[in-house]
């Protein structure tokens, strides 16, 4: 049985028109933290909603294997039921559906049996301690009038409760303090295990500082100019990307 988790192929990915991808390369194992940094508009978030085969994007050249599986035209359900999930930037607000019942749909969605409801409503409070979030938000429609870092730490919670083989991470950390920083760090942490994987895609180096990584990939103008070790961002924190953009 093979260890890698994904693999993408020379992925060339086009968004209005325009060239975004430009030959992507990467591999991740099982048990490994990739992070893809880059500056704004490098096609850092496009990487993430390829994998996820969203219609806005067309992909022009390669291919995305997930667990030696050819998802490269796979529908997005189909992805994710395959056991691939994807944080968001911005978090979607849907009144009338409380974060338990969200959650408890998108569980047994993804693993095909029903949900037993006490056991299930223990879980989720377990997980929300640990994650420093009021469990009176189960309750709550999910992510109405939740703050941003409490709509992240929503996002940590369902990557909790659904378990998933593989996490995109995108951008969850932006617009957080410190302290929820270090909270979505602790999820990642409690998630992360020998046998899934975690890419997490980001423009600055603070979730990274409580986290140990296996490789970080820099990413200029849709092309990964360099992969190296967490030292690799620590560079980058101290220099900015100029080093690389002429590559």
């Amino acid at each position: 049985m093979s260890n890698k988790l994904l693999e993408i192929e020379d992925l060339c990915v086009n968004a209005e028109n325009k060239e975004i991808l430009k030959g992507i390369n990467l591999t991740i194992n099982k048990g490994e933290i990739h992070v893809i940094m880059g500056p704004n508009g490098s096609g850092k978030s496009t990487t993430a909603n390829a994998i996820f085969n969203n219609p806005l994007y067309s992909k022009t050249q390669g291919t995305i294997r997930f667990c030696d599986e050819d998802i490269t035209n796979s529908k997005t359900d189909e992805i994710a039921r395959k056991g691939i999930f994807m944080s968001f930037q911005m978090p979607e607000e849907i009144p009338g559906v409380s974060v338990t019942n969200f959650l408890k749909y998108a569980k047994s969605k993804s693993t095909g049996k029903p949900v037993k409801i006490f056991e299930f409503k223990d879980e989720l409070k377990k997980y929300m301690e640990e994650l420093n979030m009021n469990s009176k938000n189960m309750e709550r429609s999910l992510n109405v009038g939740f703050s941003g870092g409490e709509k992240k730490k929503n996002e940590i919670l369902q990557m909790l409760v659904l378990n998933p083989k593989l996490a995109i991470l995108d951008e969850t950390d932006s617009g957080l303090d410190v302290d929820a920083i270090r909270t979505v760090s602790k999820g990642i942490e409690m998630f992360k295990n020998s046998e899934n994987g975690i890419l997490i895609i980001t423009h600055n180096t603070k979730i990274l500082s409580s986290l140990k990584v296996n490789y970080v990939h820099i990413l200029i103008d849709g092309k990964i100019v360099k992969t190296g070790t967490q030292e690799l961002a620590k560079e980058i924190e101290e220099n900015g990307y100029s080093k690389y953009k002429n590559i």
